[in-house]
């Protein structure tokens, strides 16, 4: 790990929690009210959202990110009014109870506007600003930080090297962002694994992860149940934590993860050979 690098990061705020980059690596657990995941893990009700959410809390979650909108390849997209009305009653209730932030995983400003409205305190969006402008305005108004992804859906032709564009693409996410007013510290950057790439291309991005620190910000993994496909969803476990752990010593600071309780041993573990901090014997 480049110890000089990483401590450049900072701290960002979200809520009343802080995030010092660099000490460990966090983790974001996935609650998802989208019944058309490619995961399998679409939730349809508010009582089993907020206990999921509670239990991932528990088993070591710092970030809880709630989405309403699948965003598997061939997804058609949601109109506004439907992914509100999965995702804000959820927000409404898990906000006053848990001691951890919210985060709202959309592309839409309204959606994002009227979740912050109800309690959450982080945007995740998937478009990296390509869909909806706007929705750095509203990170701005707000002053919460924004995940910022790389997808190569949005690009046209053939990529010839993943990590080239992966940069172009977030260069220019957070050029967006702080134009419309966003503080550099709230930016987050995430490469986007499974968004208009191949598997090459996306184990490639793993390994070259630490390329994505000359962005200078914290970088978000999302590989959760992503690889070994010919596995139910549920079963690729050990994939998962490979990924991680690779991503983690390459650069990683957040990680986004359904088994959290399986997750944040490896977390813990990759932390400690990478000299984040001592692991518990």
């Amino acid at each position: 790990m480049d110890s000089n690098i990483t401590s450049t990061l900072g701290v960002t705020r979200c809520g009343n929690t802080e995030f010092r980059w660099g000490e460990r690596t966090y983790i974001m657990g996935i609650c998802n009210m989208s019944p058309d995941s490619f995961s399998s893990d679409g939730l349809n009700d508010v009582v089993t959202a907020v206990a999921q959410a509670k239990r991932l809390v528990a088993e070591g979650a710092d970030i809880i990110d709630i989405g309403g909108e699948s965003t598997r390849p061939g997804a058609e997209p949601l109109p506004a009014r439907e992914e509100l009305r999965r995702v804000i009653p959820v927000i409404e209730r898990l906000a006053p109870e848990l001691p951890v932030p919210i985060s709202i995983d959309t592309y839409k400003s309204e959606v994002a506007r009227r979740a912050l409205a109800a309690g959450a305190k982080m945007i995740n969006d998937i478009s990296g600003l390509k869909e909806d402008p706007a929705l750095a305005q509203v990170a701005t108004e707000a002053n919460v930080p924004l995940v910022l992804m790389s997808n190569q859906r949005y690009t046209n032709g053939e990529i010839k090297d993943v990590m080239a564009e992966i940069v172009s693409f977030l260069e220019q996410s957070i050029a967006l962002a702080i134009q419309a007013g966003v503080p550099r510290e709230n930016i987050i950057i995430d490469p986007g694994v499974g968004f208009g790439k191949t598997v090459p291309q996306n184990l490639e991005m793993i390994y070259r992860l630490a390329e994505l620190k000359t962005l200078n910000r914290p970088i978000l993994l999302g590989t959760s149940r992503k690889f070994m496909k010919g596995n139910p969803p549920d079963q690729r476990l050990g994939a998962t934590a490979a990924t991680l752990a690779i991503g983690i010593a390459h650069g990683a600071d957040v990680v986004r993860v359904h088994e959290v309780k399986h997750m944040l041993q490896v977390c813990r573990m990759t932390d400690a050979i990478i000299g984040r901090r001592p692991v518990d014997h």
